[in-house]
């Protein structure tokens, strides 16, 4: 009973905060709807029915594409409570094995969160459209652009969605003043524009607390001005909820009433946005929300607008501020911008997460991801993507004088990537729940009728801005796609020059070179044998690090891997060859951690490792490349070695750091390191700690041995390897495939973040070693 007491308050306080996050967008509908609906020749039907039809058309559209399909039935298909158009691909990737990651181990597979709870079917005999698609890599590739194309859309919605939010907000000035000029109306939609994009990099925390309660204000307040609407205007509103309107709507209206329907689609706006923002709540929350608060003050406002204008056609270019009493009118102008901000901010964070996630599994170049410890948890800032979505949104708001066109991008967006929803989620219904194909069809021909329907009205006014973000999608698809391709060419490159093992054992322990104090972390993308980076550097600098660690991070198709799971840890040669492996596992939307909190895992994970292998857990002596352990699992992980912080030392302090304390460097090296660290700013914060070994009996002294050696190597100082590839097409390569290798690929890869800054690896610590890649 007290479980469920607490369980049930849980649901509240989480509907609460929801609100603040996920409905902003739609919320906002109310403000352009009808205007758009009634923007073109449809404005020439001034009746009661054809006023009627709309609002049928609007409830039922908002009814069945936002209550029905996105609330009831695609919250059901969430990857481990995350929410998406990359959640139903990680489904499908999983389940289906349609991910084209080139690094996937089986190891992989066992991962707690790869097999979510309700997707149990392992064991369950594929059908032949499953094997059919699985076999055919081209259909693959298919599917790739379709999420490909899909996110883009989403992109394109991340800057019109500010604009669209803001320049609606603010028109309802021209209601009390016939008098202001537009310039002046473009002026304050692009201050607030500027300061929204300026201050992304500050995080929400300070002021997120304040989003729910205005947001749930804002649909109070819009639903009580709609009762009062149909109090006042027209009682009889109720009966055009009756779909017997939208037979008389087209009746009435014919072409010029299904041309509308561009407008019409605008109520289901965020719609996309409050699926993808699904992780940061629960389902039930968001339900719970949705259905008692969200949707009826929705319908009501519709229905008090369509009851103003039955009796008010006239004011149907402002009807939302037209049909608010004189008295609230600068109240509700006040929380209608607020609103459209908090929409904007929302969907602003949901562009970084998609972004992010586009990186994660190779297709968007590097960007630079930044998360605060006390931001929320998966709100991240991406300053590249911020300004590129400032300067889109000015754009549009500044290039389309008529909003209406503005309005039209905005819908072409948001009802494309729903239509996109709506054929993964048919692949969802037959591949990873394992209902029949013609349950599938079924599904995608009721909802994905209706979306064409929708989007056939969307397409004519592709001349009236509608070209804006099928452009823009199509060349960020290109930018993505020939990322993803040229990154796959360079993995099976490096997989196919590889060092060979043997090469590696008849060198010796010493690997015939110096061995130096020290911990040499060589940064790769295999998940087995040796790089060629590795030999390139020998053959140039015949001396490398007494403890050598391969470390290749990969993305899994899953949102989160456990911190427990992350680490595989294995030997690479014998004993005393001192070479591990180790593959760090990200899920799509883990965000890394820093450099130092990175270090100091892999050595703890490393001990552990030497520890249980010497239990017999591990690999044998002699192995060439041993079985990867997932080390952090143990019940005796992080008692093995002892991990403090010396006294003395903290943020901010100029003493001596204390990573040259019984250090085998010289003195002299151990002098300037310290002075290059205190002079550097980024170092001088950096916090340092020491590892000891605890008081134990060793059944094998070449453990305790080895271990002495790693902490040793650690508190000598931590160097990272990365390649630094300079990428040419092969000679006999076409025409095409050389254009894209040495043009696009090159200058993409010219013009984003270096791997040392998306890896978070520190400048004094990084040794850049040249490869030429022939793709």
């Amino acid at each position: 009973m007290v479980e469920r007491r607490y369980q049930c308050k849980e649901v509240l306080l989480l509907a609460y905060q929801s609100f603040g996050v996920l409905f902003g967008d739609l919320n906002i509908s109310p403000l352009y709807v009808f205007k758009s609906t009634f923007s073109g020749k449809l404005s020439n039907y001034q009746s009661e029915d054809v006023i009627f039809g709309a609002l049928c058309l609007i409830f039922w559209t908002f009814t069945l594409l936002s209550l029905f399909k996105h609330v009831i039935i695609l919250f059901n298909a969430d990857d481990n409570g995350e929410g998406g158009i990359f959640a139903l691909y990680s489904l499908l990737c999983r389940h289906a094995k349609f991910s084209l990651l080139p690094n996937h181990q089986a190891a992989d597979e066992e991962l707690s969160t790869y097999h979510g709870p309700r997707y149990s079917y392992r064991n369950l005999q594929s059908s032949s459209v499953k094997k059919f698609a699985e076999r055919h890599k081209k259909l693959k590739t298919a599917l790739l652009l379709l999420v490909l194309f899909g996110t883009c859309l989403v992109i394109c919605v991340g800057f019109l969605t500010p604009a669209m939010s803001i320049r609606s907000s603010i028109e309802g000035l021209k209601v009390q003043s016939n008098n202001v000029h537009y310039g002046v109306v473009v002026v304050l939609d692009c201050i607030l524009l500027v300061g929204l994009f300026v201050l992304q990099h500050r995080g929400t925390y300070r002021v997120a607390f304040l989003f729910a309660p205005l947001v749930i204000l804002w649909s109070l307040s819009i639903a009580a001005i709609g009762l009062y609407n149909i109090i006042k205007w027209n009682p009889k509103v109720y009966k055009a909820l009756s779909p017997y309107y939208i037979y008389t709507f087209f009746r009435d209206t014919g072409c010029d009433g299904w041309i509308s329907l561009g407008g019409v689609l605008l109520c289901i706006t965020g719609t996309e946005a409050m699926f993808a923002d699904l992780g940061q709540y629960t389902a039930s929350s968001i339900r719970l929300s949705f259905f008692c608060v969200i949707y009826p003050c929705l319908v009501l406002q519709y229905m008090g607008q369509a009851a103003f204008l039955s009796k008010n056609f006239a004011a149907v270019s402002t009807s939302f501020y037209a049909s608010i009493p004189d008295s609230l009118f600068w109240p509700v102008l006040v929380m209608a911008t607020l609103a459209a901000i908090v929409a904007s901010q929302s969907i602003i964070s949901s562009t970084f997460s998609i972004v992010k996630q586009c990186y994660a599994i190779g297709c968007f170049p590097r960007v630079k991801i930044v998360h605060k410890s006390k931001w929320f948890r998966g709100q991240i800032y991406i300053p590249e993507i911020n300004w590129v979505l400032l300067i889109l949104s000015l754009a549009v708001m500044i290039g389309f004088r008529d909003v209406n066109h503005l309005g039209n991008a905005y819908g072409l967006a948001c009802m494309t990537a729903t239509f996109v929803t709506t054929l993964l989620t048919a692949l969802v219904i037959n591949f990873v729940w394992h209902q029949s194909l013609v349950l599938a069809l079924l599904y995608v021909l009721f909802f994905g009728s209706i979306e064409i329907i929708f989007l056939s009205s969307a397409f004519i006014k592709i001349p009236k801005g509608g070209w804006v973000p099928l452009m823009l999608s199509v060349i960020f698809m290109l930018v993505m796609y020939v990322w993803h391709y040229g990154s796959r060419k360079k993995y099976l490159y490096d997989l196919h020059n590889k060092v060979s093992m043997k090469w590696i054992l008849t060198l010796g322990p010493s690997l015939g070179i110096v061995r130096v104090p020290g911990m040499g972390l060589i940064f790769t993308e295999l998940v087995s044998g040796v790089p060629a980076t590795f030999t390139h550097f020998l053959t140039n600098l015949p001396a490398f690090y007494q403890v050598v660690v391969f470390v290749c991070e990969k993305t899994v198709p899953v949102p989160y891997v456990p911190q427990k799971e992350r680490y595989l840890i294995g030997r690479i040669g014998p004993k005393s060859f001192r070479m591990y492996r180790c593959i760090v596992r990200n899920g799509y939307k883990d965000v890394q951690k820093n450099e130092n909190g990175f270090e100091n895992d892999l050595v703890m994970s490393i001990a552990e490792f030497i520890q249980l292998e010497a239990e017999g857990c591990g690999t044998v002596d002699g192995s060439v490349d041993g079985r990867l352990a997932v080390v952090r699992t143990s019940d005796k992980f992080g008692k093995r070695l002892e991990m403090s912080e010396p006294e003395g030392y903290g943020e901010g302090s100029s003493s001596m750091p204390p990573a040259i304390l019984n250090s085998s460097k010289s003195h002299t090296l151990q002098y300037l390191q310290s002075t290059y660290e205190l002079e550097s700013p980024r170092f001088s914060l950096r916090r340092r700690v020491q590892f000891k070994l605890q008081d134990m009996k060793y059944k094998d002294p070449n453990v305790k041995q080895e271990l002495l050696e790693l902490v040793e190597a650690k508190h000598s100082g931590v160097a990272y390897v990365i390649g630094h590839s300079h990428i040419k097409a092969k000679w006999n390569a076409s025409y095409l495939k050389s254009f894209v290798i040495q043009v696009v690929y090159s200058f993409l890869r010219k013009n984003c973040r270096a791997p040392a800054v998306v890896l978070n690896i520190p400048h004094t610590c990084l040794i850049e070693v040249g490869m030429n890649y022939y793709l």
